[in-house]
């Protein structure tokens, strides 16, 4: 069971003022460190599923339906009913042998092994399948469903101008970023650099392509194992290199979303035209396209491209990787297929930036809870929110867009099938989506469907027209090209030292709880800056053992900085709170003047529960340590996590995710920092408290019932939240509105 110690520290910080408060009043004090001492996971993910709930809900569907659907996973003939799908392995096999063997005998085939994720894609009939799901080496069985894009003034508004003006040369030369995508139209002059080399690098596509065929069989052929070695230099290896390689087509980006992506990431501006820079405008950008000319591509084409990342990764220096597209899932982060690959890749030392997704409001327009999509569903991944900056370079009038995703995380089912939602702390921040300028790729589908979209007014030819989009798929990358930044600054950053960065230095909007909003809106200046003063050893030091919790980790004779970042003459507030262990919220400069134990890429800690992923490379052939062969996943215990100093604030995140309870999510307000907490009214008529001032609690303040309650009517039971209250002593101008925020209601609804 875990163990959680607070060190509070007061100063004169308001932030920092009341998070010690909150951990003073609401937390344990007198332990001084965290450690997961016989970690186990969490119950209800903990016992051995049921056969039955081993397949995804749409799969066990699917197996019993009269009729199947016109779905690209299943097919139906004289033969019977088969399907495509992912199984994810169990068991100290890393290579599934006995799981392999027990496919092809039972008339399935297996077409491709993933090095991320202890899984194969097969093809297997509807007759097998409860054999397979009742094996001790099977931990589930899911559909390769469909996997579709998030639809989707840049650097003034982040901060990156400012950036590029104090710390001259940071424009991310020498850092691979990875574009998992619909592809990059890579002539574009926005890919070009100074000298005019293009900057993609390489450009592969798995875009709706069947892996049977990519490894050289027709596709649905039966009795066939194709995973055989995929060890640097053999013949399977450098085939299938041959075959996924694009660069010889006319037309890369038949859909036009991974060039707008590509060049918000890393784009420079072209001459003539409209400002359109990137935040990264010299990194290396490599294509990995896994969609078709619509949008639309397989679950296995983006764990392939995944897989090719992380094999690629070392001696191509990719060290972010962006993903803008998302899957429906209702599978936990432990069992979804995309979140264990992109924990694979933050494990192989990958930043990986994920969107948020475009499903903030459902149909009727209402606000909607819970509509992370996967793998931005997974703790370890920077997943990114949208921003409206309202087409101005002033941060004050920023809000988030309605759009924009909401957590907390959802997915997830135990042993019985029902549902047990993980609820961890989603997104991570929120970035600029509206509206952004970006490179366009001639002859695309999306703007033969929306003409408009593109900008018009100076002259161009193909390889200099630019379009605008909006949605979380176009704030990730504008993260993405942040982390390229901090990379060149700073090489020895890890990936959730990344992330941790990201969110300290992040500006906290008024008025948006932490399941909007995150840490806060981007700022690459403190982040940046923040970057710097670390160690530039610390990635190399964590994977040499060398570095233990508790050790400094500033740079020989730097100090923190500053908390606030000066952008276009407008102070900023950094949010000064960071994200760990999925629901947890941590503060106080030891943060980053100590080593934490969770800085480590390799673990994932989600509440009680710590896994290790150690990847295995290939041996005999190539450099040493290079290509990842596979992951190795083990329960951690006894893991030193967070050291003492470091502030917990639980309490700011609330303990549930009902809307109806008396703890839920925390609002900030800017000028207060993160110290108003919410009054909420509950469906049984009572209210809740907030804090009032320091070292004084409101008691629980009775509500009036609505009239129609009261006279007995049927009402809508809808969730009603209201705004916060005002912190009195410190912050007058919400005392004068309180009216205001006291009679507006925001109706939402759990998704």
């Amino acid at each position: 069971m875990a163990r959680y110690g607070i060190e509070t520290r007061t100063t004169s910080a308001v932030l920092m003022y009341w998070l010690g408060f909150l951990a003073k009043v609401l937390l344990p004090v007198g332990l001084f460190a965290i450690s997961v001492i016989g970690a186990s996971a969490n119950h209800a993910h903990a016992m051995p599923p049921a056969p039955a709930t081993k397949l995804s809900p749409d799969l066990a569907a699917a197996v019993t339906a009269p009729s199947v659907s016109d779905q690209k996973w299943i097919k139906q003939d004289s033969s019977g009913r088969r399907f495509k799908v992912i199984i994810i392995g169990a068991g100290s096999d890393p290579i599934l042998t006995g799981l392999r063997n027990a496919v092809v005998s039972g008339g399935g085939s297996v077409y491709y092994m993933y090095q991320s994720v202890q899984g194969i894609s097969a093809m297997v009939w509807s007759a097998q399948l409860a054999t397979l799901a009742a094996r001790s080496d099977v931990a589930s069985i899911s559909a390769n469903r469909l996997s579709m894009k998030t639809a989707s003034l840049l650097e003034a508004t982040t901060g990156a101008a400012t950036t590029r003006a104090t710390q001259s040369g940071l424009d991310g030369t020498g850092v691979g970023i990875a574009i998992v995508d619909s592809g990059i139209y890579y002539n574009h002059d926005s890919f070009k650099n100074a000298r005019g080399a293009i900057r993609v690098i390489k450009s592969v596509d798995f875009g709706m392509k069947s892996d049977a065929e990519t490894m050289g069989t027709s596709d649905w052929a039966a009795g066939v194992d194709l995973s055989g070695s995929y060890s640097p230099g053999s013949k399977t290896q450098t085939t299938y290199e041959a075959k996924i390689n694009s660069r010889s087509d006319a037309n890369p980006d038949g859909y036009g979303h991974g060039t707008q992506v590509a060049s918000v990431a890393a784009g420079r501006s072209i001459v003539g035209a409209p400002e359109s820079a990137g935040i990264a405008p010299n990194a290396n950008i490599y294509d990995v396209n896994v969609m078709d000319d619509t949008g639309i591509g397989q679950i296995s084409d983006v764990l392939a491209g995944i897989d090719w990342v992380i094999y690629h990764s070392k001696d191509y220096n990719i060290r972010v990787m962006n993903v803008s597209m998302g899957a429906d899932s209702t599978e936990s982060y432990l069992t979804d297929p995309l979140c264990r690959a992109v924990r694979a890749a933050t494990a192989a030392g990958i930043a990986v930036v994920v969107a948020a997704g475009n499903y903030g409001l459902n149909s009727r327009g209402v606000e909607t809870y819970g509509t992370i999509s996967s793998p931005g569903n997974d703790p370890s991944v920077i997943t990114v929110g949208s921003l409206n900056g309202r087409n101005t370079v002033a941060r004050g009038d920023d809000v988030v867009n309605g759009f924009s995703s909401r957590g907390p995380t959802r997915g997830g089912v135990d042993a019985n099938g029902k549902s047990n939602p993980d609820n961890l702390l989603k997104p991570d921040l929120i970035a600029p989506g509206n509206r952004l300028l970006g490179a366009m790729s001639h002859d695309n589908t999306i703007i033969r469907r929306y003409p408009n979209l593109e900008i018009g007014g100076f002259k161009t030819d193909d390889k200099g027209r630019l379009m605008e989009l909006s949605g979380t798929s176009v704030a990730a990358p504008v993260v993405a090209g942040t982390v390229a930044l901090m990379l060149q600054a700073n090489p020895g950053l890890t990936p959730p030292l990344i992330k941790a960065i990201l969110q300290y230095t992040a500006q906290a909007l008024p008025r948006a709880n932490l399941v909007q909003q995150g840490a806060g809106a981007l700022n690459v200046e403190g982040a940046v800056r923040l970057a710097k003063v670390l160690r530039t050893d610390i990635a190399g030091a964590v994977s040499a053992g060398t570095i233990k919790p508790g050790d400094d980790m500033l740079a020989s004779g730097k100090s923190m900085p500053t908390p606030s970042s000066l952008i276009n003459g407008e102070t900023i507030s950094w949010s000064r709170v960071a994200f760990a262990g999925g629901s947890h919220v941590l503060s106080g400069e030891v943060l980053f003047q100590k080593y934490q134990g969770f800085y480590d890429p390799r673990l994932t800690w989600v509440r009680d529960s710590v896994a290790k992923l150690t990847p295995v490379y290939w041996t005999g052939s190539g450099p040493s340590n290079t290509y990842m062969r596979y992951v190795v996943a083990t329960d951690l215990q006894g893991a030193v996590l967070v050291t003492p100093g470091v502030v917990f604030a639980d309490a700011i995140a609330g303990s549930t995710s009902k809307l109806s309870t008396s703890s839920g999510v925390f609002s900030p307000h800017a000028e207060c920092g993160w110290s108003a907490r919410p009054w909420r009214r509950t469906a049984d008529g009572t209210g809740h408290y907030s804090f009032r001032r320091p070292g004084a609690l409101r008691r629980p303040r009775p509500v009036r019932r609505p009239r129609a309650e009261r006279e007995g009517r049927k009402i809508r039971r809808s969730g009603f939240v209201r705004r916060p209250r005002a912190v009195r002593s410190r912050c007058p101008e919400l005392r004068r509105d309180r009216r205001r925020h006291h009679s507006r209601r925001a109706m939402v609804r759990i998704g």
